[in-house]
């Protein structure tokens, strides 16, 4: 199981990896007894874990670098229900966070979460992101291997003296650009 599989769902407790996503809802599969079960989106909000942030003193850091401070940590998690010892804890091993803006209950969820991903053996780290440049260098590599094509059609259908024939090819030329646009939007 990956860590970017995983999302919180309002109203259920725990974390779940996201098994199908549906347009109504979505299947998940609890971590903490296993069960798999349809949560819908009328009832429910679905968060990656992964997009999760934490407010600090600086800049907002990603729920990551906090579990990975805290793997880092070999100290004994708080009880969630002592509301002091979770905040003495996370102002040991993370103290950048904004006490006032970062709840108890956020803490006392974020000592949870750790506890569950641990007992599931989970690798805490971002997925890596997807190469932005790279698809833009395709989408263009698209869109020159279009260009020609569509050159060489209206050459053809301009030195052609028969109209049926140049009618098809000057048809074809824009069905090709705008899939090379809708590659490009994507």
């Amino acid at each position: 199981m990956e860590y970017y599989k995983l999302v919180a769902v309002t109203g259920l407790p725990g974390l779940f990896e996201l098994v199908s996503s549906k347009k109504d809802g979505a299947i998940v599969r609890s971590l903490i007894d296993k069960t798999t079960k349809f949560a819908s989106t009328r009832i429910h909000q679905f968060s990656h874990i992964e997009s999760i942030e934490i407010y600090t003193t600086g800049d907002n850091v990603n729920l990551v670098e906090v579990f990975q401070a805290m793997e880092k940590d070999a100290s004994e998690l708080p009880d969630a229900k002592d509301e002091k010892a979770v905040k003495a804890y996370f102002e040991k091993v993370y103290g950048e966070i904004d006490f006032d803006r970062v709840y108890n209950s956020d803490m006392k969820k974020i000592v949870k979460w750790f506890d569950i991903l641990k007992k599931n053996d989970i690798e805490i780290k971002l997925s890596e992101p997807e190469n932005e440049e790279g698809d833009e260098q395709e989408a263009d590599e698209a869109v020159a291997e279009v260009t020609p094509a569509t050159k060489k059609a209206a050459s053809k259908a301009n030195s052609s003296e028969d109209t049926d024939t140049a009618e098809p090819a000057t048809k074809k030329a824009p069905a090709k650009k705008k899939a090379a646009a809708k590659k490009q939007a994507e």
